[in-house]
């Protein structure tokens, strides 16, 4: 059997894929990649809420390595962030960045994302056409998140180049020296700001202390490459699949331009239709144990699905449908758990104000191809499109 999760047809519509696999048994045994290689792959809801809770699947992906020959040349910096870490560690280093994503703090930044808005569709209104993706989900967080941390305005087309390379998957080279130039770049920029103070995020993660505990150099440039690349990835899948799931429902999308503060309590139901993360980061099991009545030896990979829990029927009845009444508030588009995305607040701003901004100033938006023929980005750790090419 093939890797299910690398064919072609995965990357343009994965929900198949998964309602296949997850009517076979909600947890299984799949191969991944070449040489006998295989994990185990979560796509129940149920299964996957308590996957993401269990302590017993490890984040430690050095101790997972240890000793293990690589052909690989990740930067540290990149392949052992905050995200690949468990309690203790992880919850100091989430406890010094916590604070930057609180919803007061996010409502504090809202002028700004809604300013930042305002110039990009500001831009559209001579042409007649645009890529929402290129046009607005990308230039949007990478700004706001970029302006956060204090990233000069001339790097930030680098830092979207890079942040695009590190998920191409199948092309370990291509991400590797991708981990490499964002990590030697935040390494500089780090060094730049202890010269010359200002007030960023950046600067402040600098002088974060736990207690008596400073954060090392090497975590301090590993927690700046995660917030810089986790900071907007999300958030750009989230803007491009969420307008592309309004544009092919127009009933929803006249009702949300009728009544454009609905696109608030809608922002669950878009997030568990169309998943920005489609198969969350490495988990491995640190012992034996049973999940979904499957038995899972200890000491191999386990991935849990976001995009097929969130489609699963038992949970949400008529998954395949968006259903603007639906209470989606149980989603696991940001995961569940300790290791929920820190910055589920920013994105559900930038993705709200985005929506409602798009869709108020241009009422006639429309798909400029058809759906078939838009092309997806090939990870299965994202889910998002190369372009979405729109006119009006």
């Amino acid at each position: 059997m093939s890797d299910p999760l690398q064919d072609s047809r995965f990357f343009q519509n994965p929900y198949e894929t998964y309602a296949r696999l997850r009517a076979g048994a909600p947890v299984q045994k799949v191969p991944t990649g070449s040489g006998g290689r295989y994990s185990y792959l979560v796509t129940g809801y149920a299964e996957a809420r308590e996957a993401f809770a269990d302590p017993r699947l490890s984040k430690d992906t050095a101790r997972f390595f240890a000793g293990q020959p690589s052909r690989r040349n990740l930067h540290p910096a990149v392949s052992q962030t905050m995200l690949a870490s468990d309690p203790p560690q992880h919850t100091r280093l989430r406890r010094l960045v916590a604070g930057a994503f609180t919803k007061g703090t996010v409502e504090g930044l809202r002028p700004y994302i809604q300013q930042v808005t305002n110039g990009l569709l500001d831009s559209w209104e001579q042409h007649g056409q645009a890529d929402l993706v290129e046009d607005l989900a990308v230039p949007l967080p990478v700004t706001v998140i970029c302006e956060m941390l204090g990233v000069p305005e001339a790097d930030r087309l680098d830092v979207r180049q890079w942040s695009n390379d590190l998920f191409a998957a199948g092309e370990p080279d291509r991400i590797d020296t991708a981990s490499h130039e964002v990590a030697d770049y935040m390494t500089a920029l780090v060094e730049a700001k202890r010269r010359s103070p200002d007030d960023s995020l950046l600067h402040d993660l600098i002088a974060a202390r736990d207690g008596d505990d400073r954060l090392s150099e090497d975590e301090l440039v590993s927690l700046a490459v995660l917030l810089l690349v986790a900071g907007h990835e999300t958030t750009t899948n989230f803007i491009g699949n969420a307008a592309l799931a309004l544009l092919q429902t127009p009933k929803v999308l006249a009702r949300m331009r009728d009544a454009p503060e609905l696109i608030r309590p809608l922002l669950d139901e878009l997030l568990r239709y169309d998943s920005p993360v489609g198969i969350a980061t490495f988990r491995y099991s640190t012992e034996e144990l049973t999940l979904g009545g499957v038995q899972i030896p200890a000491g191999v990979p386990v991935l849990i699905a976001p995009g097929a829990a969130n489609r699963d029927p038992d949970r949400f009845p008529e998954p395949d449908r968006l259903d603007p009444d639906r209470d989606a508030a149980g989603h696991l588009a940001f995961g569940h758990g300790i290791h929920r995305c820190v910055g589920a607040p920013l994105a559900r701003a930038e993705g709200e104000i985005a929506l409602r901004t798009l869709f108020g100033r241009f009422p006639r938006l429309r798909l400029k191809v058809p759906a078939e023929e838009l092309e997806w980005r090939r990870t299965r750790l994202m889910r998002g499109m190369v372009a979405l090419p729109v006119s009006w």
